[in-house]
């Protein structure tokens, strides 16, 4: 029981540690939200590690306290990102649906888009049709010579989400049947995404560190005292706690 205590006790302050050095790494990366909560979590991690190092039951449980409304307080405040990433994809799509047909969109656009359908190569935004009759250079793909035989040649439009290409036209043109605009979002929304995350992994550390606090703290309630037992003159047992040697 003393080792496991003691490894609990060392997991503590490992784990509050910890979430001093996240804090001070989402500090540094410009995340909003944890410079408001930083220097709050700066004064109850060290807060924490003091408890743990010097075994305060009483500021264990303040420290676990205070650091759950903390956890609380940061999930209220964080919760808009969730509503913000569907809200982005609603907007882009919109947007998507806007611009088309591509090539009367404007000229920024149209060479912006050119240039991620060359490096990723896609092909519109929602779908090649999305440029019309008008297809530009950057969506033509060379097929693998073992990919389309004759049969699939004779079927134009027909394309496989396993198929990097597909016959437009008369002319058996191929371009590149992936979309950019799934592309395209999943640039846009990283930024939220990372922040979830940063956030995600704080409160599972806060979490944890609360855990291991407080059952630090109220160790009186669920650690079992130590037992003695002795036998009388008639042979009968007796238990009883086990004298202190402090």
């Amino acid at each position: 029981m003393a080792r496991c205590r003691s490894y609990l006790r060392g997991l503590a302050i490992c784990v509050t540690v910890l979430l001093l050095l996240f804090d001070q790494l989402s500090i540094s990366n410009g995340l909003l939200v944890l410079q408001v909560f930083g220097p709050l979590t700066m004064v109850l991690s060290v807060l924490g590690i003091s408890a743990a190092s010097l075994d305060y039951k009483s500021l264990l449980l303040v420290f676990s306290a205070l650091t759950f409304v903390e956890f609380v307080a940061l999930m209220i405040v964080a919760s808009p990102l969730v509503q913000v990433q569907a809200q982005m994809d609603f907007a882009v799509d919109e947007l998507f649906l806007n611009v088309t047909p591509l090539h009367k969109a404007a000229a920024d656009i149209q060479k912006e888009l050119n240039k991620l359908q060359t490096s990723d190569s896609c092909c519109g935004l929602r779908k090649f049709e999305d440029w019309d009759n008008q297809l530009p250079f950057s969506c033509i793909c060379t097929p693998p010579t073992t990919t389309y035989t004759s049969e699939s040649r004779s079927q134009p439009g027909n394309s496989s989400s396993y198929e990097p290409c597909v016959m437009v036209g008369s002319n058996q043109q191929f371009v590149h049947s992936k979309p950019c605009g799934p592309i395209l979002k999943s640039y846009l929304s990283f930024p939220v995404k990372l922040r979830i995350g940063i956030i995600s992994a704080f409160a599972t550390i806060a979490i944890t560190a609360i855990a291991l606090c407080l059952a630090l703290g109220l160790e009186k309630y669920w650690k079992k005292p130590p037992v003695e037992t002795t036998v009388d003159d008639y042979d009968r047992v007796k238990y009883q706690p086990k004298p202190s040697l402090t």
